[in-house]
């Protein structure tokens, strides 16, 4: 006896009958990799180049130029990623992460750098033209320099821990780290460049005799966003000081020694900056693999 089909079954719709552009559309739905799986793959990549050839904020230049392709094929990757439908931690971490990337593939695609100027010391990046305000970038969809990233697009997030954690290939730098960023340890991160200025001589130094606080020269290149973000953070006991100088103490004095709080709690310090090294941050030769 043959059975009566149901209202279901008779509306279900059979695949047999979908058009080829259906299936197709339907598979690469199901078959494209997740935009956070594709970021993950890209991160690890960029961890994997950190992981051999930096050290303690120094690079193997020499041997990341021979063993270039994971570091090419990385920068290559970034051109066509879709930013803005990233959420905020993870977009910061993109461009902080391509910012270091591109300072290393712009020292690479130069070395061994040859001297151009006497205005900065002769293995500088700065010894290549337009390193930083002319050389095109291809990322996020858009050509970008280096200078754009910094100043235009880290601006935008307003945290100017970012600053501290560029490494612009310089000794004066803040420290490139052997990690990559990601968006689920951004903050903590960023938290850690900041104990590492406070704990590098050439971010933060404290003469007791003569009664001075240097920093670096980061902190006077982006004054406004440090003082936007801390200036009204420090204890009240600073505040006659100017805006910037209570964002370097609200900013850094929890990372200190109690014997230098003790130093700043008297008030009397002054403040300046330590001149910039633009020294190229190359390990090459020095315990080199």
């Amino acid at each position: 006896m043959l059975q009566r089909k149901g209202r279901d079954d008779c509306r279900r719709p059979r695949l047999s009958l979908l058009s080829p552009v259906v299936v197709v559309v339907l598979s690469f739905f199901l078959l494209a990799p997740a935009p956070h799986a594709q970021s993950d793959a890209r991160q690890r990549a960029f961890d994997e180049v950190l992981d051999l050839y930096v050290r303690d904020g120094e690079v193997y230049y020499r041997a990341l130029k021979i063993e270039r392709a994971k570091l090419d094929g990385y920068v290559n990757s970034l051109a066509g990623v879709a930013v803005e439908r990233l959420g905020r931690e993870a977009s910061m971490a993109f461009w902080l992460n391509a910012y270091n990337a591109l300072v290393m593939q712009t020292v690479i695609d130069n070395y061994p750098i040859q001297k151009r100027s006497g205005d900065y010391p002769a293995k500088s990046i700065r010894q290549i033209p337009g390193a930083f305000e002319r050389l095109p970038h291809r990322v996020g969809g858009r050509t970008v320099t280096l200078d754009q990233i910094e100043q235009s697009i880290l601006m935008q997030f307003q945290d100017p821990r970012v600053f501290l954690a560029l490494g612009r290939g310089a000794e004066g730098s803040g420290r490139l780290r052997s990690e990559a960023f990601t968006a689920q340890r951004l903050d903590a991160q960023l938290a850690e460049a900041a104990l590492e200025c406070a704990s590098r001589a050439r971010c933060l130094s404290i003469d007791r005799d003569a009664d001075t606080i240097s920093v670096s020269s980061v902190f006077s290149w982006r004054e406004k966003e440090f003082a936007a973000k801390y200036g009204d953070a420090a204890p009240a006991t600073f505040a006659a000081r100017s805006p910037i100088e209570k964002a370097v103490i609200a900013l850094l004095q929890p990372k200190l020694l109690t014997i230098e709080r003790e130093l700043l709690s008297k008030n009397t310090f002054r403040l300046v900056y330590i001149p910039f090294d633009w020294t190229l941050n190359d390990l090459t030769g020095r315990g080199e693999r």
